[in-house]
């Protein structure tokens, strides 16, 4: 079993930033993936981003490439997304995800084994 924790989301300014922090206790394994999904009002949860644990390689969605970035503290279990040029679409809840299978597999819901409680990002425009 593993659990997720996930702190950092807020309210920003169109064009601000925000760093999510999400923190993973349990069974983790070194061939875990790690990864962001989003889900806005009335629509389906969506891929962001995903981090294999063992080398850091990362994968994005179109929509946040250039803008997003995500990478993991080994020593500390810890994975971050950081949010810059933020964009009222981007508004949404925040999941931090754990899968067994390879990080660039890592884009449905079907692909995630954990799931983290949520965070709330709301950019004004």
């Amino acid at each position: 079993q593993v659990t997720l924790v996930e702190s950092g989301g807020g309210l920003v300014q169109a064009g601000g930033s925000l760093r999510l922090s999400c923190a993973a206790s349990g069974r983790t394994a070194s061939n875990y993936a790690m990864g962001w999904f989003r889900q806005a009002p009335g629509k389906e949860r969506d891929f962001v981003a995903a981090i294999s644990w063992r080398s850091g390689s990362t994968n994005y969605a179109d929509s946040v490439k250039g803008r997003f970035s995500i990478s993991r503290d080994y020593a500390k279990n810890t994975v971050f997304l950081q949010m810059n040029s933020l964009k009222s679409e981007d508004t949404a809840v925040y999941y931090c995800a754990a899968a067994r299978g390879p990080y660039l597999r890592m884009n449905s819901d079907g692909s995630v084994d954990y799931w983290g409680q949520g965070t709330q990002v709301t950019v004004s425009s």
